[in-house]
């Protein structure tokens, strides 16, 4: 089974090396690592210069946002599934994708694991657990979804479905799984498995303002695919939020 892990980025020149370190790491074999830049202008045209070599396809162009990036990828992709790393997040074992194959099923579309979050600098200092196993459709009308970077689709789903839409700013991801695992037709495998470690701040965690945002376009995912929910609902999910991540920090 052949794997496409999508990486995106943007002037990600201190933590982009990271990202790719932990796929060339992997003991597992047939790996395409395609990583979409978007035109940065920092140092990350040198990063990509060193490896150019042992990443499978690099793209350097500007885009229309991170969505925009990730379809790209997604083209380019020859592999049965496709998972997405971001440029800030690495695999948390050497043997994850392995792991992952594994669980991969004949008949599974869509595989979901585990994440960690991590202090943004100290990246050996854990905030919060996020499990794949905890995951159900019905909770998408409350804003929760699965870890996204700890989550693997074979590609005919994206061909089936449609790709991500570009003009959401945080959520595209989210409405990704609107549309597939509301649909009732997929088939998929939970893991207890931790796949993938992130840094804490990125698109969708960082801050207030980027939890307006999220819960705006949920609300619009939603609306757009004709699921009943309503602001109460989604906004509902924080407050769980931030006690699982108060007890994960008093268990840590």
């Amino acid at each position: 089974m052949k794997i496409s892990i999508i990486t995106v980025c943007y002037n990600s020149a201190t933590t982009l090396e990271g990202a790719i370190k932990s796929v060339l790491a992997q003991n597992y074999i047939d790996i395409e690592h395609i990583v979409i830049d978007g035109g940065s202008t920092d140092g990350t045209a040198c990063i990509l210069k060193k490896y150019a070599g042992r990443v499978a396809k690099i793209v350097s162009e500007p885009d229309e946002g991170i969505y925009d990036a990730m379809n790209k990828g997604i083209n380019l992709a020859t592999g049965d599934a496709i998972g997405v790393l971001n440029s800030d997040d690495f695999y948390a074992s050497n043997d994850v994708i392995e792991n992952l194959v594994k669980s991969f099923s004949s008949d599974a579309d869509m595989v979901i694991g585990d994440v960690v979050f991590v202090d943004r600098v100290n990246v050996q200092k854990r905030l919060r657990y996020v499990s794949g196993l905890t995951f159900s459709p019905w909770l998408l009308r409350f804003g929760w979804m699965p870890p996204h970077p700890a989550t693997f689709i074979r590609k005919n789903i994206y061909d089936t479905f449609g790709h991500y839409k570009s003009d959401f700013a945080i959520a595209a991801d989210y409405d990704f799984c609107v549309r597939t695992l509301m649909s009732g037709s997929l088939r998929t495998v939970r893991t207890s498995t931790v796949l993938v470690t992130m840094r804490d701040g990125g698109a969708s965690t960082g801050g207030f303002k980027s939890t307006v945002v999220i819960s705006r376009e949920i609300l619009r995912a939603l609306r757009e695919n004709r699921i009943y929910s309503n602001p109460l609902f989604v906004w509902s999910r924080l407050p769980l939020k931030f006690f699982r991540q108060k007890l994960f920090a008093r268990r840590s």
